[in-house]
């Protein structure tokens, strides 16, 4: 017999509907909006995926600078840390308060209390305005782990996370050979072509084995100056 859901806590959002955290059993946490839902502690191979790739390169770095976009249930996060030396600093923007107290609460049992960890600062903000003010080369990664992925249906100049605009500002905020990395449902080849236009070396990861395998986009940024400035080569918007 199916153990029922325990609804932890509630609360009602300005545009999504009524947000719950539940729990069944040991480490089985649901975060649902409506009848939707958005976070499965079951199923997080892909969030896991996402802070690896997007850190792997700074294991050995002295005091990297990362900056991470959505808390979720702090899985990503758990996964940046990991990868990270004592000396890191992890920004996190989180839009939601009621996020980060459930990270620091109930969810802390899944990632050894992560949001916790003195290397992290949780700000409640959007990741979009940190980055479009964040000084040049201010970080080594960047990564957005949100609700909603680049897809066909984003605007391709002015979308605020995955529009060719914000992710020049992203490109400008890392410092050379930083990475971008970004959690998608599915592959998005307009996407790649705005993250390759801005000077980024792409690739398009699907972790896992079997199942719905979602994408994880690994955006490396070169050396050189935006690849859309160069007099070789046309801008192109997807």
């Amino acid at each position: 017999m199916a153990i029922p859901w325990q609804v932890l806590d509630r609360f009602e959002t300005d545009d999504e509907g009524v947000l719950e955290l539940r729990k069944r059993g040991a480490g089985d946490f649901l975060i649902t909006v409506g009848t939707q839902i958005l976070m499965n502690s079951k199923a997080q191979r892909s969030e896991m995926a996402l802070g690896k790739l997007g850190c792997h390169q700074l294991k050995k770095h002295p005091n990297p600078q990362v900056l991470v976009g959505g808390l979720g249930m702090a899985i990503t996060l758990r996964a940046v840390l990991d990868e990270l030396t004592d000396c890191a600093k992890v920004l996190v923007a989180e839009l939601n308060p009621k996020i980060k107290e459930w990270c620091l609460g109930p969810l802390a049992e899944l990632t050894a209390a992560a949001a916790a960890d003195p290397r992290v600062t949780v700000k409640i903000g959007d990741v979009a305005q940190l980055v479009k003010l964040a000084k040049p080369e201010s970080f080594e990664a960047i990564i957005y782990d949100l609700y909603r992925g680049p897809g066909p249906q984003t605007d391709r100049r002015n979308d605020p996370l995955y529009g060719s605009r914000a992710i020049e500002q992203c490109h400008r905020a890392l410092k050379n050979d930083g990475v971008f990395a970004i959690w998608g449902e599915n592959p998005d080849p307009g996407f790649e072509s705005r993250l390759d236009s801005a000077g980024f070396d792409v690739r398009c990861e699907r972790p896992g084995k079997g199942g719905y395998r979602h994408a994880v986009w690994v955006a490396t940024k070169t050396n050189c100056t935006l690849k859309n400035h160069s007099p070789q080569r046309k801008r192109k918007i997807q």
